[in-house]
């Protein structure tokens, strides 16, 4: 009977042991959304450089990811409009990722499926939260934030007038499908 119970208590043990696990990139997607006060916006993608995610019971408990700043696509253009975008996105009125190629999000709480973390953009860091949950063998979620608390103001109507139609919204969507492997 006591090896039954050993037994049984090694598997309870094991089964809430928290492990570590990697972004699967190539069956991953990270895209964002910015939009203008129009209506219109535009989509991309973006990949983690590197990442550690920790995963209790089938939930993410914490982690790090590193994003690499230069793999920004766009996915709603083509041909030369979807370059010179591309080229304006990494340019010092967005993301200046020539000085800054990654970003980084810290995750470090997670309570009923709302994750807590901070984000880093540009050298600025930020608090940050929201929704994720397990559906299937991946992770599902959508963030928000305020691309000028990470100095991106441009055409931003918080911070320049008479902008009329050309105002770009200051909230950038994030929705993400991760797979991890290892996990």
């Amino acid at each position: 009977m006591t090896k039954i119970l050993s037994l049984f208590s090694a598997l309870l043990m094991l089964s809430t042991t928290a492990i570590a696990a990697e972004i699967d990139a190539a069956n991953s997607v990270i895209t964002w959304t910015g939009s203008k006060v129009t209506g219109s916006f535009h989509t991309g993608n973006i990949t983690p450089k590197t990442s550690k995610i920790t995963v209790s019971n089938g939930e993410v408990q914490g982690g790090q990811v590193i994003f690499d700043m230069t793999s920004l696509t766009v996915t709603d253009l083509e041909g030369k409009k979807a370059e010179n975008f591309l080229k304006h996105m990494m340019s010092e009125d967005f993301f200046e990722v020539g000085k800054f190629p990654t970003a980084s999000l810290e995750l470090s709480e997670n309570k009923g499926g709302e994750m807590t973390g901070q984000l880093t953009v540009k050298g600025k860091t930020h608090p940050i939260t929201f929704a994720v949950k397990q559906d299937g063998g991946k992770y599902v979620g959508k963030a928000t934030f305020d691309r000028t608390k990470f100095g991106i103001v441009y055409r931003s109507g918080n911070f320049f007038v008479d902008l009329g139609d050309k105002v770009i919204n200051d909230e950038v969507q994030v929705e993400f499908t991760i797979a991890l492997k290892d996990a």
